[in-house]
């Protein structure tokens, strides 16, 4: 075998190998139980709540449940900085994953065994128990990925974490309506719960992150305070940062508007539970996994910039395949391209979007930060879906909607290319990303 050969073989044995290192594999296990929560008061729920006949203002509104996602800063600093008794010998991140993990399988019970069409607030507040739950364990998962992920995973590690979240996602998705359709969404929830096991045994395998920095030991009201503001304050004084978050808030306004409303897309067309399982879980899981591969070949390529760029462009232009899917009316090949094309879209910013949030952290206040970034990024989308898409789907119907969330994506894209202008991308990175701009210069040559 000749030299370039040989070259060639390590050329492609070293773009592999990150996806077979032990960080990589905890963020795809990671990523499996971060994924089933969401889809239980997401896709799934909606499903539940039309089949029962609950109207569409109702069904929009309970996405508000999703709003405790975006709370969660208020109580990131507590995984941060509280010691748990006795099982906290296990380690900050692994004995709060334990918890949290325990919290999310007792919220998933709880809301299988509600009947929405015979007491509808109590589905909403265990909606609610569901989104508290899983954004606690949203907390721990994202800062035990960013802290096992080494500055060179960064991207590899957003793509296994993707790649789970996904499979756990759908799957979860999939399993509860294929058990409901033959034994009732009771079933269908209660045997997704054990979906929130492969990140609780991640921890408890690997152990503490290694690269988590502690600040101090959180005793007096004033290093309360402090673990409180801390986090902050570290990421305002950065140079760009209002501009940085103003974009987190903005970037994904259109796309939260439309998948939220999606499957009341699928119901007013009247597809089968089976046919959203076989094309929306099924084909957009595929989809999905196409779209993070690319996306982690563009990230490693392109790099940050230039990767994130095209995912806003992608989020924005993939609201309209369902435009087009409203026009058609009720057709199989319709589904499949509209499905098709946003995950991909979806599969590919999750890469890039998630890499690059990631690297805004500081490695000392990982869970506190990545929360505030994570939740803003969806608070708006969530907020207007939840109290004016139902609204707006009935006045001007699915195809004016999904073209305004068109319109929607525009400032996102706008801002990201300013910021990449006048280089406040590069300014606000966090130690976690603090290779990023070697590797950005690597991509650019």
């Amino acid at each position: 075998m000749d030299a370039h050969s040989i070259e060639q073989r390590r050329g492609v044995w070293d773009a592999v190998k990150p996806y077979f290192e032990k960080e990589s594999l905890a963020a795809f296990a990671l990523g499996l139980s971060s994924g089933f929560p969401y889809a239980m008061i997401g896709a799934t729920l909606t499903t539940r709540l039309a089949q029962d006949g609950i109207d569409k203002k109702t069904v929009t509104a309970f996405t508000l449940a999703f709003l405790v996602y975006n709370l969660k800063i208020f109580w990131a600093w507590i995984i941060d900085g509280v010691r748990l008794p006795v099982i906290g010998k296990m380690g900050q991140r692994v004995s709060w994953m334990m918890v949290c993990g325990l919290l999310v399988i007792a919220a998933v019970l709880n809301l299988a065994f509600v009947n929405p069409a015979a007491d509808i607030g109590a589905t909403v507040i265990a909606a609610v128990l569901v989104g508290a739950a899983g954004a606690s364990f949203d907390i721990v998962i994202d800062a035990y990925r960013i802290e096992t992920l080494k500055p060179y995973q960064l991207g590899t590690g957003s793509g296994m974490s993707q790649y789970g979240w996904r499979i756990g996602s759908a799957g979860a998705g999939a399993l509860a309506l294929v058990l409901a359709a033959r034994h009732g969404w009771s079933v269908g929830y209660a045997a997704c719960a054990f979906f929130a096991l492969p990140a609780m045994l991640t921890a408890a395998l690997l152990g503490e992150p290694e690269r988590r920095k502690v600040v101090v030991e959180k005793r007096g009201v004033v290093e309360v305070w402090n673990s409180i503001a801390g986090p902050f304050g570290e990421f305002f004084r950065r140079n760009g940062a209002w501009l940085v978050l103003t974009f987190i808030f903005v970037h994904k306004i259109g796309d939260t508007l439309a998948n939220l409303t999606f499957r009341l897309l699928f119901d007013d067309l009247k597809f089968s539970n089976d046919e959203i399982a076989f094309y929306d879980v099924g084909l957009g899981f595929w989809a999905y996994f196409i779209g993070v591969f690319i996306g982690g070949v563009a990230f490693a390529k392109m790099g940050l910039k230039r990767s994130v760029m095209l995912s806003l462009i992608l989020m924005g232009v993939s609201n309209l395949s369902f435009a087009a899917l409203a026009a058609a009316g009720h057709s199989n090949w319709g589904m499949a391209g509209a499905i098709a094309f946003e995950n991909i879209a979806s599969g590919y910013g999750g890469v890039v979007i998630v890499a690059y949030f990631s690297a805004l952290c500081d490695l000392r206040y990982t869970a506190a930060q990545y929360a505030l970034i994570s939740a803003a990024a969806s608070v708006i989308g969530r907020t207007l879906t939840g109290t004016t898409a139902g609204t707006l789907i009935e006045a001007m119907g699915y195809v004016n909607f999904y073209l305004l969330t068109t319109v929607a994506s525009l400032p996102g894209m706008v801002l990201f290319w300013w910021m990449c202008r006048t280089g406040l991308v590069d300014q606000a990175m966090g130690t976690a990303g603090e290779d990023v701009a070697e590797l950005e210069a690597e991509a650019a040559n």
